[in-house]
């Protein structure tokens, strides 16, 4: 499924991305129990998340934090 600025916050299943705008899309892949997200159209992971850890970026002037949930999943939230 695709999500948008204003579906936020969401929890990204393996298949879906979100859109923040400023043409930066989120999207991740589980690797074990980690996940790796990816940025944009990178091919290459932006970050690697293991469960409850989280990270923070910026984009189209907005600021966004994603955290690693313990099922195989991604909360990508405005903040």
């Amino acid at each position: 499924m695709d999500y948008k600025v204003t579906d936020l916050p969401v929890d990204l299943h393996h298949e879906d991305m979100v859109d923040v705008g400023g043409g930066v899309v989120v999207r991740f892949e589980t690797n074990g129990e980690a996940k790796d997200v990816y940025l944009g159209e990178a091919f290459t992971p932006t970050v690697q998340l293991f469960p409850a850890c989280d990270y923070t970026f910026e984009a189209g002037g907005c600021s966004y934090k994603l955290t690693a949930l313990f099922e195989d999943k991604l909360r990508v939230e405005k903040i």
